[in-house]
């Protein structure tokens, strides 16, 4: 009963298929002048998931760094710095050069 009420009133809401076109061609135009612009790094696409958890993967790594390399200089009289390791070490002892005696 109700169905064809509604469908045989317009839309009250709806852009005339001109103005819709316009709409488009518009924001293509915007677009194409973004892509084209030096130097704009505009992504368009959404990160991914393994980008996501890479980023999330490297932020937690460096808080450790950052705890591993507070703990070993607060507890050891040497001096450490933050490296990537093949060996999977977060921090590594460094050896100072001392001059030769001449």
């Amino acid at each position: 009963m109700n169905n064809q009420a509604t469908a045989t009133q317009p839309h009250t809401g709806a852009v005339p298929n001109k103005a819709r076109v316009a709409i488009l061609a518009e924001l293509e135009k915007e677009r194409r002048r973004l892509l084209s612009t030096p130097g704009a790094s505009i992504s368009l696409s959404r990160p991914s998931l393994k980008d996501f958890r890479d980023n999330a993967e490297q932020q937690h790594i460096a808080a450790q760094q950052k705890a591993a390399l507070q703990h070993a200089h607060t507890h050891s009289s040497g001096f450490f710095i933050t490296q990537d390791s093949s060996f999977g070490n977060l921090i590594l002892p460094v050896i100072p050069r001392l001059e030769p005696e001449s």
